[in-house]
């Protein structure tokens, strides 16, 4: 009994904890898609980027899996991005939980499989989050469904609290043995390489960059937390607690000081199941009491709509589908344990090797900046000729100029091109290298007379990093078109 109630303490999950889980994936999609709906053209339909023609040529089975490849549209893509932020509002307040959970991870892994080339680590792991998700009593606590239900469990334990909880600690822990294997962050420089790397630091960071030592202090400090990351799932009250908060906490630096999108968010959301249940009780009776609770004021404008019966399966039925999603939840725990073992052990596996190989993507190995980090910064260049013969930079805007941008971070909109520009600098695939070009073509033709340009010519300028020495840029061409220009605008 001692036994069980150690490991029940562990692998379990307060109810409360799972409902700000809960709330925590819904906002992340909605901040997620406030960000990508910046980019909707660009990156997701048939005038952008990647068309869907390429995307199907690139990635033959991951396009069947995506309901956004059914149109190319900007109306289309905008219906569907809305018809998610529905889905994640629901998964907010927590109505139909289990049907908003399912609804929204699958609108999700479909937006991310319409263009692979933005993805970055964070995507996966709320991927994974999701999967696990489905399996959580997300709607216990805090939720429309608590409000119908009127009594609930303080603490889960099953196989999804297992995965859920696991899920961080793997990524964690793999991700330390790949750092280990390499010299940069033994010996203290990694933290300084990635912070000499313009194309990330944003706000905090052109602070941080400054103060090598620190830089080196934060290496150590990163590097032992990964080693000892299992700490999260051994230790319990107030010390998981407190090991959960210093985790987050660097994440939160990490948005802080680098233009890393949502990833550190999600990243959060997912160390929320291991807040125990007495941070919960503290933070209640520290709390006054409320007058008007939203979740009960929902509930009461549901109660007084009009009420859709939804079939019941019968009990038998559902006991079978509990047992076989249990199983589906073990195999999928074990199968991820036993695929980060091979990947971090250097076992080779009959996969492609990288985003950008004729087949599709392959499945996720956990580096984030390991074995050993980046060390070359990337920024475009592309000069195009308006038609009246003068010179503006058709990616950033303004006046053309060879030289530096004097803020790498600023030129990228966002993470999501960042990416996609690294992404496509060594492709050997024309088509996908072609894209950025015609899209370029096609925005200047879409925009001001003053934008309009006759042609364009995209390089990728990249400038290796060696933490005080010399740093020679050297350019590569990524493409290069002619643009259709209305004969009245040419002089």
């Amino acid at each position: 009994m001692r036994f069980r109630a150690a490991v029940a303490s562990r692998l379990g999950v307060d109810t409360r904890s799972l409902a700000a889980f809960r709330v925590g994936l819904a906002v992340v999609v909605l901040v997620d898609l406030a960000l990508r709906l910046q980019s909707l053209t660009a990156f997701y339909t048939d005038s952008g980027v990647l068309p869907r023609a390429v995307m199907r040529a690139q990635y033959p089975v991951v396009s069947r899996a995506s309901l956004h490849m059914l149109s190319g549209a900007a109306w289309a893509q905008a219906a569907l991005f809305a018809v998610t932020a529905v889905a994640a509002v629901a998964l907010l307040v927590g109505y139909r939980s289990t049907a908003a959970t399912f609804a929204t991870g699958v609108l999700v892994v479909s937006m991310h499989a319409r263009n692979p080339l933005v993805l970055n680590g964070g995507d996966l792991v709320l991927q994974m989050l999701f999967v696990w998700a489905l399996g959580l009593p997300l709607g216990e606590r805090w939720s429309v469904d608590a409000v119908d239900r009127g009594a609930w469990r303080d603490r889960v334990v099953s196989v999804a609290t297992v995965g859920v909880l696991c899920q961080l600690v793997i990524i964690y822990t793999s991700n330390a043995v790949l750092k280990l294997r390499g010299d940069a962050w033994v010996s203290g420089t990694a933290v300084r390489t990635v912070f000499s790397l313009e194309m990330f630091v944003v706000g905090l960071g052109h602070v941080l960059s400054e103060t090598p030592r620190l830089l080196v202090a934060f290496d150590r400090v990163w590097l032992v937390l990964l080693a000892g990351s299992v700490c999260l799932i051994v230790l319990t009250g107030w010390w998981r607690a407190a090991a959960a908060a210093v985790f987050a906490g660097m994440h939160l630096g990490m948005a802080a000081t680098m233009q890393l999108g949502v990833f550190p968010l999600v990243a959060v959301v997912g160390l929320v199941p291991f807040v125990p249940g007495c941070v919960w009780e503290a933070a209640a009776a520290a709390r006054p009491q409320r007058t008007v609770h939203p979740v009960r004021w929902i509930a009461d404008q549901r109660e007084r709509a009009p009420s859709v019966p939804v079939p019941s399966l019968p009990r038998s039925v559902r006991a079978r589908a509990r047992t076989a999603v249990t199983g589906v939840f073990v195999v999928l725990l074990v199968g991820q344990a036993a695929y980060t073992v091979v990947s971090v052990g250097g076992v080779e596996t009959p996969v492609s090797v990288g985003p950008l190989d004729a087949g599709d993507a392959p499945p996720p190995r956990w580096y984030m900046f390991a074995p050993e980090p980046l060390s070359v910064d990337h920024w475009v260049k592309a000069p195009a000729t308006t038609p009246g013969g003068g010179r503006i930079g058709a990616f950033a805007g303004g006046a053309f100029s060879w030289g530096k941008p004097p803020d790498v971070s600023a030129q990228y909109p966002s993470a999501r091109w960042r990416k996609y520009v690294v992404n496509i600098a060594d492709s050997d695939s024309r088509a996908v290298r072609a894209g950025l070009v015609a899209y370029l073509c096609r925005r200047s033709a879409a925009g001001t007379p003053h934008r309009r340009v006759t042609n364009v010519t995209v390089y990728d300028v990249r400038q290796p990093t060696r933490l005080g020495g010399s740093e020679p840029t050297h350019r590569r061409r990524i493409g290069a078109a002619d643009c259709p220009v209305n004969a009245a605008e040419r002089v």
